[in-house]
């Protein structure tokens, strides 16, 4: 008798399953970033289930204007009306006022996952209409989607027909806007032009980011569009302006990247690293911290935090492995960090919490739900610390006063914990 075929996917007994992601639907991130632009008008192309529950999250994290749909139950499904359907949103969507741009997204259902381009219009009034195609089984995070989205439009807008705009650099990350504003002033005085940031609200901003002379990705999960960018013949800066040694390393690299003045480079990167050390010096952390998350920035979080005086042994993330992430995981081995797990799964930061014993816990909400049923001080990652400004010293500075009082609370979750087992 011939012996079944395992399959390739199988889960191995006994670990957790790492086959889909452990959170909301992943495009609600490419979604997220599409609603913002000003002038665009999203039309979604996928089943009535999805439009709800990724319409709805979208709107919970302040998305301001309508998602246009087609119809797409199982009858539009069985019948093959979709890209019918999908060209009548797409009508309705121009008609808005001030619309300059339609991302068509396209989500797993097969029926719209192999939507063809070719039978939708490239443009439409005065409007560019985007494919955006985000299966979201394969994408595994949220963060991940946002660069699918980013790669989709740059490819089609971004204008490589006019002259690079030399010392200008497009500064790649879902941020808090005032970390923009921050990188973007001390950037000037370094000698730089202009900074565009991506993702952002400006469609011109797209265009012009074709016409770059480099791009920098704050966060190492825009793999599509660094591609892009290398396609382009540009050159990517790694790393992040994160805590003292990043920060100063970072200024530094896109410095000698766009040729400005390395004197002047040299002294604010100095100002830099030494008000950052100043501020680690008057208030050090004490405590160990398990960071975890599904942003793509944990491992940068725990180098700052280690820089600051904090244990953290334990570090997870929804992204995968990546060449850009391979100077912070190297920097956090080489500090003290057991364990970087990625493409984590729940139960492995449960597993942790067993391990290391942490006084706060930085992570997603059901893990932090776990955390605190142990009365111990637990903080949602994404809401918490990734909304709140984290670059350079300005941001270093916001971020471990929040981490030293979430710190200090420990006698108190402890109590509650009592409280409410008696």
């Amino acid at each position: 008798m011939q012996e079944p075929i395992a399959l390739v996917n199988e889960q191995p007994q006994g670990q957790p399953c790492k086959l889909h992601p452990q959170s909301m639907c992943p495009a609600f991130g490419a979604l997220r970033i599409l609603t913002r632009i000003e002038g665009s008008h999203p039309v979604m192309a996928t089943d009535m289930g999805c439009l709800y529950g990724l319409t709805f999250i979208t709107h919970f994290y302040g998305a301001s204007k309508s998602i246009l749909a087609p119809t797409l139950g199982t009858a539009e499904l069985m019948s093959g009306e979709v890209v019918e359907g999908t060209r009548a949103a797409i009508d309705v969507a121009a008609k808005e006022p001030g619309c300059r741009l339609i991302p068509v997204i396209s989500l797993c259902v097969a029926e719209t996952a192999g939507m063809p381009e070719e039978l939708l219009p490239r443009r439409i009034g005065d409007a560019e209409v985007v494919l955006v195609r985000v299966p979201a089984y394969a994408i595994h995070s949220h963060p991940e989607a946002k660069d699918v989205a980013m790669e989709a439009l740059l490819r089609r807008m971004g204008d490589r027909e006019t002259a690079t705009e030399k010392r200008t650099v497009a500064i790649m990350g879902d941020v808090f806007p005032g970390d923009q504003l921050a990188i973007d002033a001390v950037l000037r005085r370094m000698g730089v032009q202009a900074t565009i940031a991506l993702p952002g609200r400006s469609i011109d901003d797209i265009h012009r980011a074709g016409r770059a002379a480099a791009l920098a990705p704050l966060h190492p999960f825009y793999k599509g569009t660094i591609k892009l960018f290398r396609e382009w013949h540009l050159p990517v800066i790694g790393g992040a302006p994160v805590g003292i040694s990043g920060t100063y390393a970072w200024l530094k690299a896109l410095g000698a990247t766009l040729e400005l003045d390395a004197t002047v480079v040299n002294q604010i990167a100095e100002e830099e690293r030494e008000r950052a050390q100043s501020m680690v010096d008057a208030k050090p952390l004490s405590g160990r911290i398990l960071v975890t998350g599904y942003e793509g920035s944990e491992l940068a979080y725990a180098r700052l935090l280690i820089e600051a005086g904090a244990e953290v042994p334990y570090v997870s993330t929804s992204i995968g492995q990546d060449p850009l992430v391979l100077p912070d995981e190297m920097w956090l081995r080489s500090h003290g960090t057991k364990e970087i797990v990625y493409r984590k799964a729940l139960e492995e930061d449960v597993s942790a919490l067993e391990r290391y014993a942490p006084d706060l816990v930085l992570g997603t909400t059901s893990f932090c739900s776990e955390a605190k049923a142990r009365g111990i001080p637990a903080v949602y990652f994404t809401n918490q610390l990734a909304s709140r400004p984290f670059f350079l010293s300005g941001g270093m500075v916001a971020t471990l006063e929040f981490i030293q009082g979430m710190l200090g609370r420990g006698k108190q979750y402890q109590w509650m914990q009592e409280f409410f087992a008696e």
